[in-house]
């Protein structure tokens, strides 16, 4: 005969055993990033995540209540991926293009930024017309490179001395070496590494003009960008998102979401 005991032990083993097969698994937001795209999201000298990207992800997963996975692709796939469903947004200083407007459901935008035009010391870019007398350099897949053969007369005459690269390091370090007198950048890209190099480029007064960021979801995922605009608003509403931009930029560089 069993115990007393042992049937109140099967008992609790039984409900402990139903509580934890019908515990719901924790929900995930995996965002997919250029792991080398400073201050929006980079690595640091420990190998960690790092930058403005990450922290406002990661704000607003708290918000949500949703645990984000940051996961590193490569830049020229995101669509790609995205489609896989191997990542469920892409977060990381992507522009706003009409190209990708048709490809994806876009965020609100969430931060303005300009597509600059920088220069070796000695080089100065007046006009855009200067830039056929130079070699240039931009990154592959980038909204820079997207903004340059928008203007098909402009991207004819500067092409054969456009030399397009995986990643900006790469475009610096060709400039650093005298490959290359001028890169077409992001703004808050070519700003934060100008702050960080020893011999400075110079930012000219003429440029390509704004270029705002967004998120970018799977068309048919809809819902899940309004949670995650809601969630935003949320952090920007509260003063945490200023916090964020003041800790990279030095300032608050987010827009007010509706």
């Amino acid at each position: 005969m069993r115990s007393k005991f042992g049937v109140l032990l099967a008992a609790v083993l039984c409900v402990t055993m139903i509580a934890g097969c019908s515990k719901k698994p924790e929900e995930k937001l995996i965002v997919g990033l250029d792991d080398t795209f400073a201050p929006m999201g980079f690595r640091d000298e420990g190998n960690n995540l790092v930058g403005f990207d990450i922290d406002l992800a990661t704000a607003v997963g708290e918000q949500m209540g949703v645990a984000i996975e940051f996961q590193p692709i490569d830049w020229d796939s995101k669509e790609m991926e995205l489609e896989a469903k191997n990542i469920d947004c892409i977060w990381n200083g992507m522009s706003r293009t009409p190209k990708r407007e048709e490809e994806m459901t876009l965020s609100q935008n969430y931060l303005n930024n300009r597509i600059i035009i920088m220069t070796v010391p000695g080089v100065e870019i007046t006009s855009k017309d200067q830039l056929a007398d130079y070699q240039i350099g931009t990154q592959a897949k980038s909204s820079a490179l997207e903004v340059i053969q928008e203007d098909e007369v402009f991207y004819d005459g500067i092409k054969n001395n456009l030399s397009e690269y995986p990643t900006y390091d790469e475009c610096i370090l060709d400039m650093q070496a005298g490959r290359v007198q001028i890169m077409i950048v992001d703004e808050v890209l070519g700003e934060y590494k100008n702050n960080n190099l020893d011999s400075k480029f110079t930012v000219s007064a003429v440029d390509f003009g704004e270029d705002f960021y967004t998120i970018g979801f799977r068309k048919q995922d809809t819902e899940l960008c309004k949670r995650v605009e809601d969630a935003l608003k949320a952090v920007c509403d509260s003063g945490k998102g200023a916090e964020i931009s003041e800790k990279w930029f030095g300032t608050n560089l987010l827009l007010e979401m509706e």
